[in-house]
């Protein structure tokens, strides 16, 4: 069976399947000669957006799909991808996500704060997470499991 022509040039294909995705996120209207940032190289899952990674790109025609995409470069910028972002195309809202400061094994420290009491141990992380994520700790002494909300500094707060 032979593909349309349509789907045979090169990167068509890609940018056909981000735009349905970008249509089915919602019905907004954009204005054209809106200006929004776009990667200006491929961004891979798990890339640290920097500002030299985007560009500006301003839309030519009214595209309904960008509605669903992020318009402010400062909301991109520190943020990770979450699947392959492509040069020149709008990078929707659910792409992008908050770095994980807790990896997978890594050593963290577990604190429980109850009124006037701390209590704190270490524990390995049994699954990466950004800020504000519960994960599952393993308390390194006692060798149970318990889940807590990450904080900036990587540790694990644990409420009773």
């Amino acid at each position: 069976m032979t593909r349309p022509a349509i789907l045979a040039r090169p990167g068509l294909r890609a940018r056909l399947l981000v735009a349905a995705a970008l249509l089915l996120a919602g019905p907004v209207t954009v204005l054209a000669g809106e200006v929004i940032p776009v990667p200006a190289v491929t961004i891979y899952p798990g890339d640290i957006i920097r500002d030299t990674m985007l560009t500006d790109h301003e839309l030519q025609s009214d595209f309904a799909g960008s509605g669903a995409a992020i318009h402010d470069r400062t909301a991109l910028v520190g943020k990770t991808a979450r699947r392959t972002l492509l040069p020149g195309l709008p990078i929707a809202n659910n792409a992008v996500g908050e770095p994980k400061v807790v990896t997978i094994g890594a050593m963290v420290r577990v604190v429980f704060n109850e009124g006037g009491l701390t209590i704190t141990t270490y524990g390995s992380a049994l699954q990466a997470g950004a800020v504000g994520d519960v994960i599952p700790v393993r308390n390194t002494e006692s060798g149970l499991t318990v889940s807590g909300t990450v904080a900036r500094d990587g540790s694990i707060l644990v409420s009773g």
